[in-house]
């Protein structure tokens, strides 16, 4: 495994100094994973309106798809508080708007990402706010896989449906 810093021309936060886990696991097979210390994000669930999904701006990692509001991990941070964290600034949720009904664990041993699933108690409208989405929406449970999804999370979809109900 080697972790290397982001490449140019593939911004993170543009706001304060970078933190330790904005970088790259790279794979011996060269298989890139973003997050020196793992991933996470956050598939909010709204009883009425579906899931929360984020069109990603084309310089992100499979730029283009739509996935999970989320990102890398900081060094000693759950991935529980990560993808909190992370939604909030992607998509400007609101504190205490969800609430934790499980989580799902891609683990490579040499990197992890795991998805927190949560139910949204306080319904809110998503907020574009930082560079790295195209558009947020709230997508209905059967119309997720007719949009051209980011690989990690098209191959996990089906399980957490499933896990759904």
């Amino acid at each position: 495994m080697t972790i290397v810093p982001p490449e140019p021309g593939e911004p993170r936060r543009p706001l304060g100094p970078r933190d330790p886990g904005d970088a790259w696991v790279v794979a011996e097979t060269g298989e890139r994973y973003w997050g020196r210390f793992g991933a996470a994000g956050l598939l909010a669930v709204d009883a009425e309106r579906g899931i929360l999904l984020q069109h990603r701006v084309s310089w992100s990692h499979f730029g283009g798809t739509w996935g999970l509001p989320g990102g890398a991990l900081h060094e000693d941070e759950t991935p529980i508080d990560g993808a909190i964290r992370e939604a909030t600034e992607e998509a400007g949720i609101p504190a205490g708007s969800v609430e934790v009904r499980f989580t799902s664990v891609l683990d490579l041993g040499i990197w992890s990402y795991t998805t927190v699933v949560a139910d949204v108690v306080a319904p809110f409208e998503p907020v574009i706010s930082d560079p790295e989405s195209v558009a947020l929406e709230w997508v209905s449970f059967d119309e997720v896989t007719e949009r051209p999804l980011h690989p990690g999370f098209a191959d996990a979809w089906p399980r957490l449906r499933e896990r759904l109900g």
